[in-house]
């Protein structure tokens, strides 16, 4: 706040619920601060300088005494006024630190510690080196990505190591490790600092590892005299074999390209710092931060907050990141080019590790749980065969964006019917953007551009009357005259947010969120996981993503983009823009289905390919696109019996059954005398296919055998099969088919 400048001080007192009624007098004295020393406040916590007020220095006038006379009625305020919005009383919510311990949250377990360099969680593990890095990363999980097993998949061939390359001869500094030290073992977080010194340098490293999977590094690079260098580079050396598939670094999902990859920093036009490689059963995401990161803004608005380049990494442009095959490794080189440092010089090269998948997928949940998508009456939602209902904004029950707090008695009343007929209800509600309706737009603008980002103005004509400028204009419904704000990137609404969905488990009864895309970070995520399952609430999380690849979202893959959100959502929505047509089934695989991450997922643009989805357990959600009802494949399901049965995608080499052409696909659900097989074609032309089924795998004998498909409407009609006869399969689409014990 400059020097001159008017504006409100908002205050709030909280009267204690014992409080005797009566007449409350006294002072309050308010202090200005030296001049440079405002407000701005950015984070989870508040601090002594939230509100501080600062005053011309010319006026002398660094105090004020405001005389206070508090009447106190023998009226308790029901829930401190939480539930009356327009008293503004929950402001109080922006300070709290509510689900903010990292305890740990199902199905994670807490984490193992073995020796002094074995950790585990959920079906991973992790032995760290001398240095503090990680040694070896293992998972347990089964190619089918149904359970785990004895047999690990070790992702690394060498431990994560740095190069310090002098500029002079071209040789390693050799760093002496120090070992590591473990400063903290708890259940849901381990940390440790280790070390490694030369008479050239020094790098200190502190890490923590969390009970789902997250690794953080922050790694300190001090220079100990005046020094050249060639490159200072982080290598992560897989396995070859697990590095099969990779997203990010300008890459849509599938397979990982046969030559090397190089890539460049360009944070101008790339909303890219890392990517994600691996197999199904084992990956690793990376990414490449420095002491200065803030998050960027995403979903049409990276280009008007985009990344802060680290100067550690880009190194004005000379860093990047090669991918490819050296040696006995698929090698990931980030590196950071030549530089020269002065004694004493420091430089950050922090990075963040996501090891996949987090857990095991969940099928029956995926056949047993169907979204209706709309608000409409409950007793027809009932009669579609859905299970949860999701309630978008602009509905009469949720009306403003992000800020379902107005109409809540109604929602609340809408809520208690579902429930009373078996159904359960989520709502839309996150943060990115945020109603002109919130009753305390004025009093976040007083924080200066703490919770609303700066931004060019304009948009609906009331916000251009009444907030003026420095803004960023969002979505905007005509029929509701609801406009919103684009919020910064990371502020304590977070914290209100958190305090916002609790209130609304607890009050109003939601069994869940759904997110269209996200504007927060993990440890928000993990928070709203708790305050959503708390008590035995369901606390159903489902994610929404337009396809980010394009030049307005920085040319990201939208589950790169949100991976770090993954081990707490239940379903995956992806989404608009997604070609379900053009891209091949690596593509489905690793950027639409979720399978090596633990989730599962659905299709949106133009009502996906039904065909191709089932191959991946996904189907569309009714009345979402009006062309493509899901509730002809939710029939077939029921008839086949889907719960309990085993998913066995084309991926896995224990498949019992695949078709003799090789863009032709079978995924296999199976149960005892009974499979459930889903063909889908990539052909470029329509085709004939014979199956090659392994009966033995299978249980069941072919002298004894049917194999039969269902009429499903709009997808298929009923049609027999002899063992071994050619099956004719259309471009683009295939079949569903049933084989079991005659």
């Amino acid at each position: 706040m400059e020097a001159g400048q008017v504006q409100a001080l908002w205050c709030g007192i909280d009267i204690p619920a014992g409080t005797p009624p009566g007449v409350y007098t006294g002072t309050v004295t308010v202090m200005a601060h030296p001049a440079g020393k405002g407000s701005g406040h950015s984070g989870g916590e508040a601090d002594a300088n939230t509100f501080g007020c600062v005053m011309p220095a010319a006026t002398g006038a660094w105090r004020r005494t405001i005389h206070l006379r508090i009447i106190v009625s023998d009226q308790l305020a029901e829930d401190g006024g939480a539930g009356t919005p327009q008293k503004m009383t929950r402001l109080k919510w922006l300070n709290s630190t509510l689900a903010q311990d990292n305890t740990v949250i199902a199905p994670y377990t807490p984490l193992d510690i073995r020796g002094d360099t074995l950790i585990r969680p959920l079906g991973r593990s992790i032995r760290l080196s001398r240095q503090g890095f990680p040694e070896q990363i293992q998972t347990w999980f089964t190619p089918e990505m149904t359970d785990t097993t004895d047999h690990p998949n070790s992702l690394l061939a060498e431990n994560i190591h740095f190069h310090f390359i002098r500029a002079s001869d071209g040789k390693d500094i050799r760093l002496t490790p120090q070992g590591v030290q473990f400063i903290q073992r708890s259940p849901g977080t381990v940390r440790w600092t280790a070390a490694g010194t030369s008479d050239e340098l020094r790098m200190d490293v502190s890490a923590a590892l969390e009970f789902d999977g997250f690794l953080s590094y922050t790694v300190k690079v001090t220079a100990l005299t005046d020094l050249d260098l060639k490159d200072i580079d982080m290598h992560i050396p897989f396995q070859p074999d697990m590095g099969k598939y990779m997203m990010g670094l300008g890459l849509k999902g599938g397979y990982r390209p046969d030559s090397m990859y190089r890539w460049k920093w360009d944070v101008a036009h790339k909303n890219q710092d890392g990517a994600w490689i691996g197999e199904v059963n084992a990956g690793l995401q990376f990414s490449l931060r420095d002491e200065h990161y803030v998050r960027p803004l995403n979903t049409n608005f990276y280009l008007q907050k985009p990344l802060l380049a680290p100067s550690s990494w880009a190194n004005g442009g000379k860093g990047g990141i090669d991918v490819g095959i050296k040696g006995r490794s698929m090698l990931v080189n980030n590196y950071s080019g030549a530089r020269h440092l002065s004694k004493g010089d420091t430089l950050f090269y922090n990075f963040n590790l996501l090891i996949t998948p987090f857990h095991t997928i969940n099928t029956d949940f995926q056949w047993a749980t169907r979204f209706y998508h709309a608000y409409a009456g409950l007793d027809s939602i009932k009669a579609t065969g859905a299970t949860v209902v999701n309630i978008h904004h602009a509905t009469p029950i949720n009306p403003w964006i992000n800020y379902p707090f107005i109409e809540w008695k109604r929602m609340k009343g809408y809520i208690d019917t579902a429930h009373r007929l078996g159904l359960k209800v989520k709502i839309y509600n996150t943060v990115r953007e945020l109603s002109d309706h919130a009753y305390e737009l004025f009093t976040l603008r007083s924080l200066g551009n703490e919770i609303y980002t700066p931004g060019p103005g304009g948009g609906f004509s009331w916000l251009q009357e009444h907030v003026g400028d420095n803004y960023i204009p969002a979505w905007f419904v005509p029929e509701l005259k609801d406009a919103a704000l684009i919020n910064s990137g990371m502020s304590r609404w977070h914290n209100y947010y958190v305090e916002g969905m609790n209130w609304l488990v607890q009050n109003v009864g939601i069994d869940g969120i759904y997110l269209d895309d996200v504007a927060f970070d993990r440890v928000t995520m993990k928070r709203i996981k708790r305050v959503l399952t708390a008590g035995g609430h369901p606390g159903i999380i489902d994610l929404h993503s337009a396809n980010q690849y394009n030049p307005r979202d920085g040319f990201n893959n939208s589950a790169n983009l949100y991976m770090e959100h993954f081990p707490y959502l239940n379903r995956l929505w992806f989404g608009e823009y997604f070609d379900y047509e053009k891209n091949p089934p690596d593509f489905f695989l690793t950027e639409v289905s979720g399978i090596p991450f633990g989730l599962m997922g659905e299709m949106l643009e133009g009502g996906g390919n039904p065909w191709r989805g089932l191959v991946f357990g996904m189907t569309n959600r009714i009345p979402w696109t009006p062309t493509a009802d899901p509730r002809p494949i939710w029939k077939a399901w029921d008839d086949f019996g889907m719960q309990g049965t085993k998913m066995i995608g084309y991926w896995s080499p224990s498949c019992p059954v695949r078709t003799d052409h090789p863009t032709i696909l079978a995924t296999v659900y199976a149960k005892k005398g009974a499979a459930l097989v889903a063909l889908a074609s990539w052909a470029p032309a329509d085709t004939t296919v014979r199956l090659q089924i392994d009966w033995q795998r299978l249980g069941i004998d072919p002298a004894h055998a049917v194999i039969e498909a269902p009429a499903i409407d709009n997808f298929q009609p009923q049609k027999t099969f002899a063992i071994g006869e050619a099956i004719p399969v259309q471009k683009g689409r295939g079949w569903l088919l049933v084989i079991r014990k005659m």
